[in-house]
């Protein structure tokens, strides 16, 4: 809750300072919130799933090349 203490302020000067104090509170949430864990392709559960044996030609085919099945 906020509360004005003294003086008299116009809509917009309060329009104002309250969006400044929300911005403040929007960007400490964001901040203190933990990013998405992105994990590498090599961690990822679906490699296990795969049924095809040998890689198919294409820009990732290198990154299956070596994988055992």
């Amino acid at each position: 809750m906020i509360k004005v203490v003294r003086g008299n302020p116009t809509p917009e000067e309060l329009a104002a300072a309250l969006a400044v104090v929300q911005a403040r509170a929007a960007a400490r949430a964001n901040a203190a919130a933990p990013d998405e864990v992105v994990r590498p392709e090599w961690a990822s559960p679906a490699r296990l799933a795969r049924t095809r044996r040998t890689p198919a030609p294409g820009p990732r085919a290198w990154r299956t090349s070596y994988w055992p099945a």
